[in-house]
């Protein structure tokens, strides 16, 4: 897949707990989105989960999303939809992802 001129790369990361599978094969959790520059609109994301069908799942939820101005729309989705052990990393990376995403915005 081909992204636009106008899209950038973020990467929002979150601590991850002893418990978690994650952590057999990873010491930190990401979620990488690329978002439109302009607008912050979430045009694909990806995450390093275990299992693909986790990480399409995460992808599932955040693509189309605004990273600005939905963010608690986000994180009430993650809430409702993602009951596996990482949903407050997923949620704090997005948030991460959001913070960096305005520092770059903010220039």
């Amino acid at each position: 897949m081909l992204y636009e001129k106008d899209t950038i790369y973020v990467l929002g990361t979150a601590k991850i707990g002893k418990s978690d599978p994650i952590s057999a094969m990873y010491e930190i959790f990401f979620v990488g989105m690329i978002l439109n520059r302009n607008t912050g609109d979430i045009v694909d994301a990806t995450c390093n989960m275990v299992r693909d069908v986790t990480t399409d799942f995460i992808r599932s939820i955040l693509i189309g999303y605004n990273l600005v101005d939905e963010i608690d729309e986000i994180e009430s989705e993650i809430k409702d939809r993602f009951y596996g052990m990482a949903q407050k990393a997923v949620i704090a990376s997005v948030k991460d992802g959001r913070n960096k995403y305005l520092m770059i915005h903010e220039n």
